[in-house]
């Protein structure tokens, strides 16, 4: 076994109706003045309310986080919470990216230009507590935070500073997803997990591994029953608890090319990242089952329990893409990049665009060429 270091929230707290007693569960850590980030469409649901009112006064709340929050929206974050004591992240995996690193430049003064990347942000940061409405991201116990630069390019900021002292795992929060994205939040969990058992990050740990297993586990269980039965209070915590053990699965052994190909997807085109993720994932691991089909052999049948009946690696690890791809079309989403709006002509600059994801390339399996991806995004299209 090899060295390695492994990382999570301070305080993971698995609570039914827990968002409505936030005040007294963070209160006392967060201080007097909060900057509570989240997004327009959480405050039109009323998602919120109930936290807001637990924390009372001296809550300054910054809701325009958008999909693929903007570097423009984190500085208009950071701007309303000058003068904060502490910062909740409350919402998908976009508010809470925002939140962590409004966090760490309030704390610490330092420029965002100097954290981006692998371990540069330094801190200090605030106090910080992040509550998820989604069943996807794992962002509550990530140390990484990704932000929109410019009009399409997507950076990321992963350092153990942005991990918060508080994730708060309130299931009632997501009984009202919708079904599309429930799915593709899903997906991405499911991806989260997958990619870091695979990882060749230097970092791979067993730790990981066992975490990864027990998400897929739960999610492969649970996730068409809460695309059909968004009410079913069982399936929606399962979810959630399998997206947060795949967030720390894949915090401390990261993600690969699954990712790099989707991020281009989200950042030209806009499609929301779970369902990028669910659109390249099959011809991804297709791609590396030449060098990585025994690994993805030995957690087939986590997410698939049917698939344990078959013997031989590769054969269970066709077998598990081709499941995969089954569940995608079973929970309604695209199947291919055209039904999602892409056009043939823009897969060249896809795939120029994933080989800047070098932080993600090089935990892939098997090394990918500009020629490697543009041919597999042609075989997602």
């Amino acid at each position: 076994m090899t060295a390695f270091a492994f990382h999570t929230a301070r305080s993971v707290l698995f609570r039914p109706g827990g968002a409505a007693d936030l005040g007294p569960l963070a209160g006392a850590l967060l201080g007097p003045r909060v900057l509570f980030v989240t997004d327009p469409g959480i405050r039109r649901l009323g998602l919120a309310e109930a936290a807001l009112a637990s924390l009372g006064p001296g809550v300054t709340i910054f809701a325009e986080v958008e999909a693929d929050p903007s570097r423009e929206t984190l500085l208009a974050a950071v701007a309303a919470g000058q003068g904060a004591t502490g910062v909740v992240g409350f919402g998908g995996g976009s508010a809470m990216d925002v939140a962590k690193l409004a966090a760490l430049l309030l704390g610490s003064g330092e420029p965002l230009d100097a954290a981006w990347g692998v371990g540069n942000a330094k801190g200090p940061r605030l106090p910080l507590v992040l509550v998820p409405t989604t069943a996807g991201t794992g962002s509550e116990v990530t140390p990484v935070a990704i932000i929109t630069v410019g009009a399409e390019e997507k950076r990321g900021v992963s350092a153990p500073v942005l991990l918060p002292d508080l994730a708060l795992l309130d299931p009632e929060l997501t009984l009202g997803l919708p079904p599309a994205i429930t799915a593709a939040t899903g997906i991405d969990a499911m991806v989260h997990a997958i990619e870091a058992y695979a990882t060749v990050n230097p970092n791979a740990n067993p730790i990981s591994k066992l975490l990864a297993r027990e998400a897929l586990r739960l999610l492969g269980a649970n996730i068409e029953t809460a695309v059909r039965r968004g009410g079913d209070r069982d399936a929606r915590g399962a979810m959630l608890m399998g997206a947060m053990l795949a967030g720390q699965a894949f915090a401390n052994a990261p993600v690969a090319a699954v990712h790099a190909l989707a991020y281009p997807l989200g950042g030209i085109f806009h499609i929301p990242h779970g369902l990028s993720n669910a659109l390249v994932l099959p011809q991804v691991l297709a791609f590396n089952a030449s060098v990585a089909g025994g690994v993805y052999a030995e957690i087939a049948a986590d997410a698939f329990p049917d698939l344990a009946a078959i013997e031989g690696g590769q054969a269970r690890c066709a077998a598990f893409i081709e499941a995969l791809a089954g569940l995608r079309a079973r929970l309604g989403l695209p199947s291919r990049l055209s039904e999602a709006g892409v056009p043939a002509g823009a897969l060249p600059r896809l795939a120029a665009e994933a080989m800047k994801q070098t932080r993600l390339l090089v935990n892939n399996p098997r090394p990918v060429t500009e020629a490697d991806a543009l041919a597999i995004y042609r075989e997602a299209w």
